[in-house]
């Protein structure tokens, strides 16, 4: 009796081991199934890309540079590493807009801004103006970009922060959102 309990237990325990080691067996692979799915398969890549696109009257209208481009196959969004965009808008005076990393929607009709975002640009007058956030939004199309993050502008006349960003980009105006606290110089 003691021996068929002993037996019992003993293939109960290596039953129980056999399905345990089955389980993390299959567990990881369904995981990583899931991580590597469709929707994060790269169907094409591009090592310094270079993109310039021109007016319908020839002018220049933007050039843009990335050290990485990869293109998320199922949602047609290109992830961009170290974008370098020159918004030349047909003017010689362009917007340089840069960041350490880009989303590009499909079309590009949305470019999502990510982690030291920088746009600058200097007017007619030679007099600098540069935006500072970690996260921007913009619509090339529209020249708008807006973010709900903290942002700093640095100007000939002084420094401004906010806690969000409308700017229109056509007109060379902006629209601060809450918290805006200016340090200015008079002449």
């Amino acid at each position: 009796m003691l021996r068929k309990l002993l037996l019992t237990l003993f293939f109960g325990l290596a039953a129980a081991l056999l399905v345990a080691l089955g389980y993390w067996n299959i567990a990881p692979e369904n995981d990583k199934v899931a991580n590597t799915g469709a929707d994060t398969a790269i169907d094409f890549y591009a090592v310094n890309a270079r993109t310039v696109q021109y007016q319908a009257d020839g002018k220049l209208h933007y050039e843009m540079t990335g050290t990485k481009i990869e293109h998320l196959k199922a949602s047609d969004v290109s992830l961009v590493s170290q974008p370098d965009l020159q918004l030349y808008r047909g003017t010689p005076l362009p917007w340089h807009v840069r960041s350490e990393r880009a989303e590009v929607s499909p079309n590009g009709q949305e470019v999502e801004l990510i982690d030291a975002v920088r746009v600058e640009r200097t007017d007619a007058k030679g007099r600098p103006t540069i935006i500072t956030t970690s996260r921007m939004t913009v619509f090339p199309d529209k020249e708008y970009a807006q973010t709900q993050q903290a942002v700093r502008i640095e100007a000939a006349n002084g420094v401004t922060t906010a806690n969000g960003m409308k700017a229109y980009l056509k007109d060379s105006r902006v629209l601060l959102l809450s918290n805006v606290r200016g340090q200015h110089e008079v002449r």
